[in-house]
């Protein structure tokens, strides 16, 4: 398949979908090389679509219908199954980890997670990879990205991870 037919199988494929389509999948179904695709997302990012690259694939990023803000926490990488199920379970979409680097300045990774089942498949995928998490890059400081519904939703969550000893204050 030609270039420009493939990058828009791919963007309506992204387009149709709210779960992650990973490079191997679309690979596969495209009849190419997942560094074909990488390279095809790659030039698609570049023109300014809006695609994010999560561990599980890739999505379209979605616009705003939720509140959003920033959360600094720390904590030790045996409590993170624990903070991750306290946003979730208190109203939040975990939508990324950032981390401040000495050398590359800030670092984000993309986690949306808005289950105790998404939390449970990114826990399996963590101890699978047999890695280490960002927030190790920090000694356990680090930010996320939560999205919300309410005031008092954000509120719940904050409380339950300074319960918790979580919250970084």
């Amino acid at each position: 398949m030609e270039g420009t037919k493939r990058r828009t199988a791919i963007l309506s494929a992204l387009a149709n979908t709210e779960k992650p389509i990973s490079a191997s999948r679309f690979a596969k179904e495209l009849g190419v090389s997942r560094q074909i695709i990488v390279g095809d997302v790659a030039l698609l990012r570049a023109s300014g679509e809006a695609i994010i690259a999560t561990a599980r694939g890739y999505l379209l990023e979605q616009p705003a219908d939720k509140m959003i803000s920033k959360i600094a926490v720390q904590h030790n990488k045996a409590q993170t199954e624990e903070e991750l199920l306290l946003v979730v379970e208190n109203g939040g979409e975990v939508i990324d980890v950032v981390v401040e680097h000495p050398l590359y300045g800030e670092l984000v990774g993309g986690l949306h997670l808005k289950t105790k089942s998404d939390v449970a498949r990114f826990m399996k995928d963590y101890q699978k990879a047999q890695t280490s998490l960002l927030s190790e890059l920090t000694n356990g400081i680090h930010l996320h990205t939560i999205a919300y519904e309410t005031p008092e939703d954000l509120a719940k969550i904050k409380a339950a991870l300074s319960k918790h000893h979580i919250l970084y204050q």
